[in-house]
């Protein structure tokens, strides 16, 4: 079953949807939406690995996106650091979450690595990124500059407006326009990853239009705990979407990590 509700975070609300069972009964995944994501943009993926794992989900919406409160615009240039270092703590406390994976697509794969090495991150049992950025590309930029001509040019509005509605403005606008601003091109988050300990699955498209394999190649190089990487072939900006085995290798991820949490329970509270 699916629960919506809201959750306030500094006097601001974010739209949640929650699958499978509560946090005091399992360990929950935390799924982080790419730059024009939201809840629903999500579709089945989140339900779909929560009845796979047997682990709850709680999927939300960030400031400025889907069913959430508006946003002020501009973004500054570390909005992204301010999502992973100051807001994403309050949710995962604010929500009750003891023990937790989170598994961030694109610009949510970014705000998690920088959660995971900018924070004490205490409920952080693994890490999974699905096309995250640890720095910016010239790739990345082309492909920016070229969904701002469908923004303005084709009918991607209407077709965000579906997802965003009244916040369909903040999304596009809130993400478009900091990643092309000139400064963004020294936007780097590599000084997190040396403090990363948790368990890392990196998942990348061979034909992703906003990463090349730079990016892969230095979080798996540069983590300071056990990483694992997967290149996969004709697949693009949205593995989840792209290829169904994402979703069985997510699933042996998190069987792997929720077997180990629960060993260290079960020691833990052993005579």
């Amino acid at each position: 079953m699916t629960k919506t509700e809201y959750i306030e975070i500094d006097g601001k609300r974010l739209e949640t949807a929650w699958h499978g069972p509560p946090p005091d009964e399992a360990l929950t995944l935390v799924f982080l939406h790419e730059g024009l994501g939201c809840v629903e943009m999500w579709k089945e993926f989140p339900a779909e690995l929560a009845a796979a794992t047997g682990c709850g989900a709680l999927v939300f919406s960030r400031l400025g996106y889907g069913r959430s409160d508006p946003c002020d615009l501009p973004r500054p240039i570390e909005f992204m650091h301010h999502e992973g270092l100051e807001i994403l703590p309050k949710v995962l406390e604010a929500a009750r979450i003891e023990k937790c994976i989170l598994i961030g697509h694109s610009d949510g794969g970014s705000i998690g690595l920088i959660f995971a090495g900018g924070t004490p991150a205490k409920a952080l049992k693994g890490l999974i990124t699905l096309a995250a950025h640890v720095f910016c590309e010239d790739l990345t930029i082309e492909s920016i500059r070229a969904a701002r001509e469908r923004y303005l040019n084709s009918d991607l509005k209407q077709k965000l407006a579906k997802y965003h509605g009244r916040n369909v403005k903040c999304a596009f606008r809130g993400w478009n326009d900091v990643w092309l601003h000139p400064d963004f091109e020294n936007w780097n988050i590599e000084q997190f990853l040396p403090k990363i300990k948790v368990p890392l699955l990196a998942i990348q498209g061979e034909d992703d239009p906003y990463g090349t394999p730079a990016q892969i190649e230095s979080l798996v190089n540069q983590t300071g705990g056990q990483a694992t990487s997967l290149m996969i072939s004709n697949c693009s900006h949205r593995p989840h979407v792209d290829q169904y085995l994402v979703l069985n290798e997510i699933k042996k991820f998190v069987a792997n990590i929720d077997y180990i949490s629960s060993k260290s329970f079960q020691n833990y509270i052993s005579p």
